[in-house]
Parts: structure tokens; sequence; C-alpha cells
């Protein structure tokens, strides 16, 4: 990533100087099929023509261009010499006029990345397909720009491509002599704009309202992805959830939807799980299900669509002017997921998912060395590469959520139509969302952004009940507590629910009161004389963002009746302060696992049922005691079958323990069970074993031995498509061999030869929990070579590289030692780095205290 970096300063002052009329970019795609020519990277021709003003003539600046090679460059007529004012990530730009006009004739590179313009082969049929993926600063790499969120203009695009293929981007577009031309967008900023070509699966629809007053709304709708997904797109529910978002955003919002058409597209080998950009929103193809999955699979992807389609007014009608704002866009956008699943959609449970997925993310985010506050401080371009985190998303978006019940949410929606209306198609920091919230609730807000947007750390909040010579409570009180490292107390307004069993043994909550809890203890007058409760649920109903503690009695409740607990919701913030309470040591992790053994099998939510599967399987592998792994994965895998054996046949419980029972399976007869179950020897009644399931049962039969090349490449000839390759890869990479092992390191490593998607795939095969030995020569080689990588390679391989392989097994004093020698030997590293190799560390150093507490349980 060398000298393509850009700092705030730099920004602000071209800003300072700029301003953006337009831009006409004409992109020649035709060839990205056939054979590449000559050596070096696959290109494409890129003429780019910028008009802008200046308000200081004379004055010096630049534009940003990542490419192979520029042919030509003309300034106001004037032609320069790229080999003089190009210098591979920035064109000089002396004595500007006040009015000007920049051209760029450039060969830009395909990406195999995710960055840039995204070039596939599709391995199943050998066609090619196109996708551009930008944010934070990746159309540089496509076409000429000023590339920062603040200098927004209108664009036009057009592109030559294969004559047979389908050409889209954000406006809508026609084809007149082999050319594809878009209509002119709105003013946007460059990270939005969007191409898309190929030979794509293209369903259509529309939408159609009557405006209040009085004129009709159209809206085209289409839905695309590659031919060979076709048979597996159910467009019609994509179609649904989007008219459902729509209705539900124009009911709230007050601004009509402002960019033209709406398409979908579903593409191949994205990085991320989508792209607001504005009418050309752009998804990771994994959201198109081969298989059978569970409701929360679907549910998440309703929660992605209608996250980015909040984007359409946070994010793109007002953006972020800088990215320290961030959070402008995302949290708003997260909360408005679930917001606007539980108001619009058939998932009236998403508060739940949210509770009990998007929070866990910014809970761990939260206790991170490189936590930060919502509103955070991005330096550069790798700081906000970064950023796209746990803070930024979920916890903002639980920030909201407690604005909503501090503010009511007519005076939240309503400042959020000021804000729209004041804002349009314009630039904002924090207090211009402040200003219109002050106006609409009345409240002060200064006070609460500092607390919740402006400071980090996540708070804890513990129960003190104290109980009267006649057993009914005499005090409760609410203890708030925070970490060392960020001692902020905050405002917070909860709900405290009492819990006790009824004669039928269910655990129901028989008293509730809501109270603003302040500063270190804050007494809940309004709960003094209710009888004695066995549950104390401190943040009931999910008002607030905190880890919710237990009292010894209602610890000692949910030990014995976790399951009882009849509100969904309730107990879903039970389990979630249960792991909280296992990742900082204070439950041991065989605990957990034991609870999760006795009461998990009576969840009734499916996606908090994943979500326990996926933390017992992390307490196994990083929080359990060493020597009571093996014990720990045979009492697991056992749990796992039977609760499998005896789940409804066909339903989606069956389904998520199947997989769970393959995560943990291990021992000789568990992986006989699935080997049989792939051939067709086993059977287990109402469970469909179809290819992504199949893949699945695959993988701890490599991991373990028990699944050879052979083995692997009659699968992938059985699902010979660009998924099948993907697992097959893993599980290539995943097989318990020192030759195994040293060839994936290579290829990810010491080669760029890879796809992004390869990439991943060879890195979560690479570190299997049941090679810890194995895999023993590879922390040395780790500190080694990321320096090196993170320099050569893109910031996202980088990122993927630097994260995926931290030698995180080789959990032990000598690995954190390691870690520490090489932060202490590497203070002049990028900072982008050291916050991750620091994050890796602080994940290692909770692992082994969770260790220490489990050994001694």
């Amino acid at each position: 990533m060398p000298g393509e970096n850009l700092s705030r300063d730099e920004a602000r002052e071209r800003a300072a100087l700029l301003s953006v009329d337009g831009y006409e970019v004409s992109l020649d795609v035709r060839s990205a099929v056939g054979d590449a020519q000559g050596e070096g990277p696959r290109t494409f021709r890129s003429v780019t023509t910028i008009r802008f003003r200046c308000n200081e003539p004379g004055a010096s600046s630049f534009a940003d261009l990542v490419a192979p090679s520029v042919t030509a460059v003309s300034l106001n007529g004037r032609d320069l010499d790229p080999s003089e004012v190009f210098d591979g990530s920035r064109i000089a730009l002396e004595d500007l006029a006040a009015d000007n006009e920049l051209v760029v004739d450039a060969q830009c590179a395909y990406s195999r990345t995710g960055e840039g313009l995204h070039r596939f082969v599709d391995p199943e049929d050998g066609e090619v397909y196109l996708y551009t993926q930008y944010e934070p600063a990746d159309s540089r790499r496509v076409f000429a720009n000023f590339e920062q969120p603040d200098l927004k203009a209108p664009f036009r695009f057009e592109v030559r491509a294969p004559e047979e293929w389908t050409v889209w981007s954000n406006g809508a577009g026609e084809r007149a002599d082999g050319v594809w031309r878009f209509a002119e967008t709105k003013p946007i900023s460059t990270y939005i704009t969007c191409v898309v070509a190929g030979p794509y699966h293209y369903v259509t629809d529309s939408y159609e309202r009557v405006l209040e007053d009085g004129t009709r709304l159209e809206i085209p709708l289409g839905a695309l992805c590659r031919k060979g997904l076709a048979p597996h797109f159910d467009a019609d529910d994509v179609f649904l959830i989007t008219k459902q978002g729509f209705d539900f955003f124009h009911d709230h919002f007050d601004y009509p939807y402002p960019f033209g058409k709406y398409d979908q597209a579903f593409v191949p080998e994205y990085n991320l799980g989508a792209m607001e950009n504005p009418g050309m929103v752009t998804f990771r193809e994994e959201y198109i299900f081969r298989g059978k999955v569970t409701r929360a699979s679907y549910e998440g992807r309703a929660n992605t669509i209608l996250h980015e389609m909040a984007h359409m007014w946070f994010g793109d009608l007002v953006t972020m002017e800088w990215w320290d704002d961030l959070w402008l866009k995302e949290s708003f956008a997260d909360f408005m997921g679930a917001f606007a699943n539980v108001g619009a959609t058939r998932f009236k449970d998403a508060w739940i998912t949210f509770a009990n997925r998007r929070k866990a993310w910014a809970y761990r985010a939260d206790q991170l060395p490189s936590t930060h506050p919502i509103t955070a401080d991005i330096r550069d371009l790798e700081d906000a590469k970064l950023n796209f985190d746990g803070i930024t998303y979920a916890k903002g978006a639980s920030a909201l959520k407690q604005l909503v019940a501090y503010v009511g949410q007519d005076a939240f929606l309503e400042g959020a139509r000021r804000y729209f209306k004041r804002h349009a198609y314009g630039n904002t920091r924090l207090g211009d969302l402040l200003s219109v919230l002050e106006e609409t609730s009345g409240r002060d807000m200064a006070a609460w952004s500092r607390s919740w947007l402006q400071t980090a750390g996540v708070n804890s909040l513990t129960p003190q009940v104290l109980l009267s010579a006649t057993g009914t409570v005499d005090e409760l009180a609410v203890v708030q507590e925070a970490a060392e490292s960020h001692p902020e107390l905050r405002p917070h307004r909860v709900a405290v629910g009492l819990y006790r069993r009824t004669a039928e043994g269910a655990l129901e909550r028989y008293a509730r009161a809501e109270v603003d809890v302040e500063g270190p203890r804050t007494v809940v007058a309004e709960l003094a004389g209710a009888e004695a409760p066995e549950l104390v649920l401190v943040n009931d109903d999910d008002l607030t963002y905190c880890k919710t503690r237990f009292d010894d009695t209602s610890l000692a409740t949910l030990r014995e009746h976790l399951g009882a607990v009849t509100d969904p919701l309730a107990r879903a913030l039970c389990w979630s302060a249960l792991w909280n309470m296992t990742r900082d040591a204070l439950l041991p992790a065989r605990d957990f696992a034991a609870l999760v053994l006795r009461f998990a099998g009576r969840e009734s939510d499916i996606g908090v049922l994943q979500m326990l599967h996926a933390w017992t399987d992390s307490a196994l592998v990083h929080y359990a005691a060493p020597e009571w792994r093996e014990t720990g994965g045979r009492l697991l895998a056992e749990g796992a079958l039977r609760e499998l054996r005896d789940a409804a046949p066909g339903s989606e419980h069956q389904l998520a323990w199947a997989r769970f029972f393959a995560s943990v399976a291990a021992g000789e007869a568990d992986l006989a069970l699935l080997r049989g179950l792939l051939e067709g020897t086993e059977k287990i009644d109402g469970l469909d074993v179809d290819q992504e399931l199949r893949w699945t049962f695959l993988a701890p039969l490599a991991a373990h031995g028990a699944a050879d090349e052979g083995v692997l490449a009659a699968e992938l000839a059985r699902d010979d498509t660009a998924s099948g390759k993907r697992h097959q890869v893993r599980c290539l990479a995943s097989r318990p061999s020192e030759a195994v092992k040293a060839q994936a390191w290579a290829q990810v490593v010491e080669s760029d030869a890879l796809s992004n998607a390869l990439v991943e795939a060879t890195i979560a095969g690479f570190a299997q929990p049941s090679q810890r030995e194995l895999l023993a020569p590879y922390t040395d080689k780790y500190f080694a070579a990321i320096e090196r990588v993170w320099a050569e390679r893109s910031i996202q391989i980088g990122m993927d590289v630097v994260r995926g392989l931290f030698p995180s097994l080789r959990d032990s004093r000598e690995t954190l030692d390691a870690t520490d020698a090489w932060l202490s030997a590497h203070e002049g590293a990028a900072p982008a780095l050291r916050r991750l190799v620091l994050e890796a560390r602080d994940d290692l150093a909770r692992a082994l205290r969770a260790q220490a507490c489990d050994g001694g349980a």
C-alpha cells in the first residue's frame, strides 16, 4: 500500500480549495475476456474528464489514480507528461485556473482482491463477471478522481463491453452503437459510484407509491446474480423485502427515494456483506442460498437489504464529511436494519437477533485495546478501512436505540426528516445531527453525545438486592462499573425486570421498572416492597448498551432454570450476559458449555441457538483449559448428536444441530457417522444432506485426516462451481500434514496468485484446533512476514493475512511474549498493522485468562 494513503489534513486542504462540477467516465472492459495481453496485470482503458473549480487560481493540488500506467493527461487543454505528473497513486495539478477541465487516459488493472474493478471467471462455465467495490477509497483504481467523501459531484458513465454482456451503473442505462451510456447521477461521493458488467441473470419488478402531494413515485427494481446461481435465486423474496422496506422508509422519512432505479446485484468473491451504491446495491452472493438454511439466514439477508436501503438516505443523500463520522451512516443503517425488519417484514423478532448477535460484535470490539469512541479519530485511509467495526456499526446502533428511549421515537424520526431536508446532497458532521435532535426533542444533546459518542468502553450493570425480614425487596440498586482503561460512567435508561417461577415452573417477569441509571449506584425505588425475585435482569428489554451482570441468587437460578425463562428476548439477554462472563473469565468455559448442553435444546429462537453453537465452539477452542478440551469436545459431540436425533425431522433446529455436531465431531464414531451420512449408509430421519451440508460434513473429515485429496477432488467434480471450489480449497488446507501447511502458507504469504476468496478459504483451512502442534513452526514465520505482507499487498489481503494467520491456537505465554517482542521492535510499523497485532494479542491474553479460570473450576 505504499504511496496510496490519504490523510485527513490533505483531504481538508483539498476540499477547501476545490469544488467539483461533474465527472464523465468512459471504461472499455472488452479486455476482460479472452487471453491476457503481454506481461503484468490484465488492464482496461479508463478515460476520465473532471470539471472542477479552484477558489485560489494559481494554486496546486492533485487527483487520485492507482493504475499501472497513464497514457495521457491534459489540464485545461494543456498536455502534461504522465511520467512527470503521475507517481503511481497521484496526479500532480499545478497552476490551476478558476475553472478547470482535467482529462486522464489510463490503463487500470482488473482486481483479484475485491478492491476496485473485480474480475471473476466462473469455473462452472468459464463466463467472466465484473463488479466494482470502492469503500473507502478504491474508485481511484478504476478512474481518476478526487477520492474523498466531501467532494461530491454528478457522474456520467459509459462502458464498452463484450457484445453479449449487460452493464449496469448507478443510473439507468441504454446501449447504442456498442456503448452502454448511463443517466447522470445526482451529486454523490466517489466511493458509492458503481459498475457491474457481465452475462448476469437479471430479474425485474417495480415499486409504486402515491406520495402525500398526490404524485406517483415509480422505482424500477432489478435483481441479478451469476447464471450458475439462477436456479437457487429467490428473487421474489428479495423484491418482497425491498418493497416492504421502501414502504417503511417512505412512511417514516418523508423524503422520496431520490436515485431513480434500484438494482441489487449478488456478486462473487465479495469482501463485505453489501455496499450501498445508490441505484446499484451490491451484495455478497452467499445471500443466495444453495441449500437449506434456517430462518435466521433469511432474516440476516432481510436485515442487510434494509440496512443498505437505509443508506440511500443516511450515507448517500447525506454523507459524512470525513471518515471520523462514518457512524453517521453506519450506526443509523445498522439500527434501521433491525427497526425496519420488526416494523415492516415477517421478522418480528429482529431485536432479539440484534441483542444477541450484533451487540456481541460490539462488546468484543469495545474491549479491545483499539476501541475508540463512536465518533472516531480517523487520521487517514488506513485508519478508515479498519473502522468498519463493531463500534461504528453495532455499538453505534445500540447508542441510537438508547437515544430513542431517551428522546422518544417521534422526536428521533422527526430529527431524521429535518436532517435529510436540510443537508440533502451535502456532507455533515456530528454537530449537524445533534442540532436537529435538540430541536425535535428539546433535550440537551451535548451531554448525551459526550457520554455515548465521544468516549470509549462498555459499562457493566449489576443488581444489588436487599431483602426485608418478611422476604420482600427492601432496596434494589443498580451498580455501574467501568474498566480502568476507560472509566467513563454513562447515563443509562434501563428497564429492571424481576422474575419468579410460576406454579408450572415457568420463569416469568412479575415486576418491571424503568429508571435512569446515573453514576456508580442507582436505587430503583419503584421496586421496593416487591416479592423477592429469583432473577433480576438489569437491562430487561435491551434498552441500553452494557454488560449485564447477575447477583448470586440470579446466577444460581439461571444455572438451574435458564430454559424456563419464557420470554425469548429475556432469555437471549441472559445467554448474552453469561457469554460475556465467560469471555471475562468470570464463568468457567466448561460451565457455559454445560448450560448449553442442558438448555439449548429448548431454545425456540433459531438465531439464538445458532449463536449459542458459535459461542460454545469458541469456548471450547479458546477458553477451555487445555487439559479439559478433549473431554469437553466429547461431551459437546455427544450432546449435539443427542439433540440432532431428538429434533423434529426436517426442522431448522435439526439442521442447526447437524452443523454444530460436525463442528465438534472428532472421535472415530462421530467421523464414521459423518462419512456414512455422506455415503448414504447412515440416515437421520428428515435430514436432507444437500450439497452445502455435504461440504459441512467433509470439513471435519478433512481436518482429522479422514478425507484425502482424492475424496475432495471427487466432491469438487460433483460440485464444480465457484462455491464448490472455495469449499474444496478450505478442506485441502485443513488436512493434518506438514506439507499441506507449508503449501497453504506459501500460497497465501509468499504469492499473490490466489483471488481474495481463495485467500480467505485457504486461511480458514490452515489453522485447525486439532492441529496445534502442527502449527508450531508458524509463529516465528508469522512475525517475520507480516510487515512485508502489509507493505506489498492490498490492504484487504493484508488484513486477512494479519488477522487470519495470527498464531492464536498456539495459546501460551510464549506466544504472548513473541507478540510483545514484535510490537516492541516495530514501534514504527504502520499504525493500522500495529492495531491488528494489538487486537490479536488482546484476544490471546483474554483466552489465557479464561483458560486459567476454567482450569480452576
